[in-house]
């Protein structure tokens, strides 16, 4: 059998999801904040500055719809509902955790390099 990684990512079954997925501008950030334990919408647009509250929609739903976001509404006035990450979204938080030590380790040799190409 041959090594999985030395398989392309666009040929992986889910693999173009995955990446189409996490490419979306609020999704890490999201379940990043979900990995500190559930929340409601007020908590994480507060939390993550910057985002409208159509995008945190849009992308609640879609991680929702993947399975990796769980959505519970409660019976009450005014309505509760709270966002809890699935057992599959914080299996993801182990990658992005090691993504984002990455990012931080070379932020400084990814900017130096972005800074050459544009001059």
């Amino acid at each position: 059998m041959s090594d999985p990684s030395a398989i392309p990512y666009h040929e992986t079954p889910g693999g173009s999801r995955v990446i189409e997925l996490l490419a979306d501008k609020w999704t890490i950030p999201v379940l990043r904040s979900l990995a500190q334990g559930k929340k409601r919408n007020g908590e994480l647009r507060r939390e993550l500055s910057g985002v409208s509250q159509k995008m945190l929609t849009q992308t609640l739903r879609n991680l929702v719809e993947h399975g990796l976001v769980a959505r519970m509404a409660y019976p009450v006035v005014p309505p509760k509902v709270e966002y809890s990450l699935t057992h599959l979204g914080a299996s993801m938080n182990e990658p992005l955790s090691e993504m984002c030590r990455w990012t931080q380790e070379h932020a400084d040799e990814l900017r130096r390099a972005r800074s050459k190409r544009r001059t």
